[in-house]
C-alpha cells in the first residue's frame, strides 16, 4: 500500500449552527486521484478548504502529510498546488509573468524558475500564448493556466476545486486530458466535481457526498456495479405524471426510477427491456439505451439527480 498522504477521522465543519461536513472519514494515498463527487452545498468545498490548511475542522481529526493543519498549516501550504473555483489569476499580467510571479512567492531561484515556466507552458498548451495578456485568454486556457500555476512549487499533492465548471464541452475534454497526464507522472490528486463524466474518467477513487456527509466510497467501476445494473433503459411517455405509471413497468428490470420527466429501468440488457415494455403494451413516445453511470449511483442513493 502507498503512503497515506491526507487522513480524516470524524472530520466535520460548522459554520455557527449549519452542519457543512459531518464527521466524514477518508484517506487518500500518494499516486491516486481521489473525487469527492456531489452536488453544490454537499460539503466538498468545505473539506477542500480544511485539506488545504485555509479553513479550520470543527471537530474529528484531519492530518496531510502527517502534520496537522491546525498547528502546521504554512508547512503543508507550502507542500500543496491548489485551483481554486475561480481562476484567481493577474488578469493585466502575461501568461508567462503569472508564472513567474508566482513561482517567486515561493522563493524559487531564476535558475529553477525559467525551465519550469518553459515546461509548464508546453504542458498547459499554451506556448504560443506566453505573451498575451491573461485578460485575452479563454476560459478554457485561463483554467489550464491556473492549473500550470499550481504545479509552479512542484507540489506533492494539487487540489482542484471544480476544475471545470463553466467550460464547453471541448475545453473540458482538452483539461481532463492535462489533468490525466499529471495522472501518469505519479501525481497526487483531489479533485471535486459535481459532472459524473468527470469522476469516471479521472478518478481510481471517490466519495459520493450529500448533506455534508459520505453516503458511499470506492472506484467508479465499483460503485457502478453495488448501486446499479450494466445499462439503463429510458422511457418518456406521453403522460403528464410518470410516476402514476411506474407500476406498468415493475418487474421488467432490477429497480425502477422515476424522473419528472421520465422512467428509468435498471436492466441486465436494455433492448431486451424495451422489448418487454412494449410486449406490455406500452409504446413510449421517446427512448435511450444507455450504459449505467455515477448520475445512477447519485439517484440511488440520495434519491435525486445531482443537478436537483
Amino acid at each position: 500500500m502507498s503512503e497515506i498522504l491526507v487522513e480524516a477521522r470524524g472530520l466535520t465543519k460548522l459554520f455557527d449552527d449549519f452542519v457543512a461536513v459531518e464527521a466524514i472519514d477518508f484517506e487518500i494515498r500518494r499516486g491516486e486521484v481521489f473525487g469527492f463527487l456531489g452536488p453544490n452545498g454537499a460539503g466538498k468545498s468545505s473539506t477542500m478548504r480544511m485539506i488545504g490548511a485555509t479553513s479550520p475542522a470543527s471537530a474529528g481529526s484531519l492530518t496531510v502529510f502527517g502534520l496537522d493543519p491546525a498547528t502546521d498549516g504554512r508547512a503543508i501550504r507550502a507542500r500543496l498546488g491548489v485551483v481554486p473555483q475561480e481562476d484567481m489569476l493577474d488578469e493585466e499580467l502575461t501568461v508567462t509573468d503569472n508564472l513567474i510571479i508566482y513561482g517567486r512567492y515561493f522563493d524559487l531561484p531564476r535558475s529553477v524558475l525559467r525551465p519550469r515556466v518553459e515546461e509548464l507552458l508546453a504542458f498547459a498548451q499554451l506556448t504560443e500564448k506566453r505573451d498575451a495578456r491573461v485578460e485575452s485568454l479563454s476560459g478554457g486556457m485561463k483554467r489550464r493556466l491556473a492549473i500550470a500555476r499550481a504545479l509552479v512549487s512542484d507540489p506533492e499533492l494539487v487540489i482542484l476545486d471544480e476544475p471545470t465548471t463553466g467550460l464547453d464541452p471541448q475545453a473540458r475534454h482538452t483539461l481532463w486530458d492535462r489533468l490525466y497526464r499529471l495522472k501518469q507522472r505519479g501525481a497526487t490528486l483531489i479533485i471535486t466535481t459535481h459532472y459524473m463524466d468527470e469522476a469516471e474518467q479521472l478518478c481510481d477513487r471517490l466519495v459520493v457526498m450529500d448533506g455534508g456527509r459520505i453516503v458511499d466510497e470506492g472506484s467508479p467501476a465499483d460503485l457502478i456495479a453495488r448501486h446499479a445494473t450494466p445499462e439503463v433503459l429510458e422511457i418518456r411517455l406521453n403522460v403528464d405524471d410518470h410516476a402514476e405509471h411506474a407500476s406498468q413497468v415493475e418487474g421488467i428490470g432490477a429497480r425502477v426510477e422515476v424522473l419528472a420527466d421520465r422512467i428509468l429501468l435498471y436492466v441486465e440488457h436494455a433492448d431486451t427491456a424495451l422489448l418487454a415494455v412494449r410486449d406490455r403494451g406500452i409504446i413510449p413516445a421517446a427512448s435511450v439505451k444507455r450504459r449505467a453511470s455515477l448520475e445512477d449511483v447519485f439517484l440511488h442513493l440520495t434519491g435525486r439527480t445531482l443537478v436537483d
